[in-house]
């Protein structure tokens, strides 16, 4: 029973993968170099509570690879989004609550992510851009997506169909 529930889980997190990889081409907002893209933080946030931190962090690394190998991302994308995937997902699995978990994905992409990616951003696009630019925008990008994915969290906490399924793929097997 517990392969049919690491492929039901792997199955999951590929799905997520190929929806958020497929918006990415038409749901974006170009700041310079960056194209901030709330689907990946809403995507880390579902798949952090859903799923666990490997399975988030392996999401946010598949998207972001996908969407720099098609056009649609910068190499921004990779420490942003595997940094707030993977403190989204420690935050959740500690609190065992979805806030914590957004909170996660919003400190671990827009500070720490943006902080990460300075150096790139000085290297590429210079000192001004890299101080002023990145942070903003990966906050903002990430608290959209985290709040977003809360709200969507919150929701599906109400249907009990999906609250099963939630329950049923969860980390620990736990109600969130």
């Amino acid at each position: 029973m517990s392969s049919l529930k690491n492929i039901r889980k792997l199955t999951l997190t590929a799905m997520i993968t190929a929806l958020t990889a497929l918006t990415s081409s038409f749901v974006f907002i170009p700041v310079g170099a960056a194209k901030i893209f709330p689907v990946q933080h809403l995507a880390n946030v579902m798949t952090a509570v859903m799923l666990g931190p490997a399975y988030a962090l392996a999401q946010a690394f598949t998207v972001s690879l996908l969407r720099n190998m098609a056009g649609t991302g910068s190499i921004f994308a990779f420490p942003g989004s595997m940094i707030g995937a993977l403190l989204s997902a420690y935050l959740y699995k500690k609190t065992r609550n979805i806030t914590f978990a957004a909170l996660g994905e919003v400190l671990g992409t827009g500070l720490l992510g943006a902080l990460a990616c300075y150096p790139l951003a000085l290297l590429f696009l210079g000192e001004k851009v890299a101080l002023f630019g990145v942070l903003p925008a990966f906050m903002l990008s990430s608290v959209t997506g985290a709040a977003i994915a809360f709200i969507l969290l919150k929701i599906f906490l109400k249907n009990s169909y999906l609250e099963g399924k939630i329950y049923e793929n969860s980390i620990n097997n736990r109600r969130l």
